[in-house]
């Protein structure tokens, strides 16, 4: 079940109740309605399970969440000195609450409570707006503040996983290397997706699976990158790969995958994609027409007379005339270079 629907539901118990209770309140409004008293206690509690049902997550997990995306992209200078003016402003507002309450009612009553408001939100704007307040905490917490400042930067652009880069597993090896800098952020529909495969019937998608899981283990216990689970969803959305879009442009992140459907349909929609295959093939050796270099001739190619090879890194090697050279190491030169939609591919001939 899901967070939105919980709300929903303890919204419309509280709310159903709280007309049950308070509905005969109503009736001092309306003497003549008296007799009616059990019909205007179960009218008022159907319309507060209405209300607590349609507005219960817009007043608890979706406000949650809003505050916490706005809170984590405040500088903490700013944070501080609006905590500090509003007790200010709240202090300001105890001292005048007992002599409004001193006054006729119904002004008695709320002005007390509008006063404390009132004060806290001045108060709150005049540690905002003015900059001596914001400039003497800054020089109060010093190295502090830019280290939280580039914390900030960080937490504004994180990174997505998507399924198929956890399971390929060279992520881990990226992120010791320190070219990533970010939050890596592992969605919990993709960590659903994940395990799904992991108790899957196929050996060999179970074994993917439960390699993924093992990745991201390692990651969280070793990386020098920090790695977080987030619960954020879009319900309306189906299918794990539109999920992770959608989640990007809210979080206004990236996806880290290895994908090249979910990389060209992300690409349409504007989001940043991190492709491990395409940092893969920009990371190769270069070799140019007319290098020589050696290669171990594995096997024999689709043509007469070839032979093919493997440089280290995985580029495949195409030897003309290399089939007499099958299981021996030759010394070959570079006679072209292909680049395709599978990676790069070497033509050479025996030097």
């Amino acid at each position: 079940m899901s967070g939105d629907m919980i709300a929903r539901i303890v919204s419309l118990v509280l709310l159903a109740l709280a007309g049950l209770i308070y509905g005969g309140e109503i009736l001092e409004l309306f003497p003549n309605l008296s007799q009616n008293l059990t019909l205007i206690r179960v009218i008022s509690g159907v319309v507060g399970a209405l209300v607590g049902f349609v507005i219960g997550p817009w007043i608890s997990t979706r406000l949650f969440r809003r505050l916490r995306r706005i809170i984590q992209n405040v500088p903490i200078q700013i944070l501080v000195s609006s905590i500090v003016g509003l007790f200010i402003g709240l202090a300001f507002g105890a001292l005048t609450a007992y002599p409004l309450s001193l006054l006729p009612r119904p002004l008695g009553q709320f002005l007390p409570f509008a006063g404390a408001v009132l004060f806290g939100y001045t108060g709150v704007l005049v540690a905002t707006m003015r900059t001596e307040v914001t400039h003497a905490l800054r020089e109060r917490f010093g190295a502090k503040t830019e280290e939280c400042a580039e914390d900030e930067v960080i937490k504004v652009h994180p990174i997505l996983l998507d399924t198929s880069v956890i399971i390929d597993g060279r992520i881990a090896d990226i992120c010791n290397t320190g070219f990533i800098r970010g939050e890596l952020i592992v969605p919990l529909f993709v960590l659903n997706e994940l395990q799904h495969i992991a108790d899957s019937a196929d050996t060999l998608r179970r074994n993917r699976g439960r390699r993924g899981l093992e990745i991201l283990r390692h990651l969280q216990e070793d990386s020098p990158i920090p790695v977080r689970i987030t619960d954020e969803d879009d319900e309306s959305v189906r299918e794990v790969d539109d999920k992770l879009i959608t989640l990007a442009r809210k979080l206004g992140g990236s996806i880290l995958t290895n994908d090249y459907n979910l990389n060209r349909v992300a690409e349409l929609q504007g989001v940043t994609v991190l492709n491990v295959n395409e940092l893969a093939n920009a990371v190769k050796t270069v070799l140019l027409p007319g290098e020589t270099f050696s290669i171990h001739v594995l096997q024999a190619g689709k043509e007469i007379d070839q032979g093919v090879g493997y440089l280290d890194d995985g580029t495949m090697v195409v030897v003309e005339e290399g089939r007499p050279y099958i299981g021996e190491t030759a010394m070959v030169v570079v006679s072209k270079v292909l680049q395709t939609a599978a990676g790069r591919m070497i033509f050479a001939r025996p030097e």
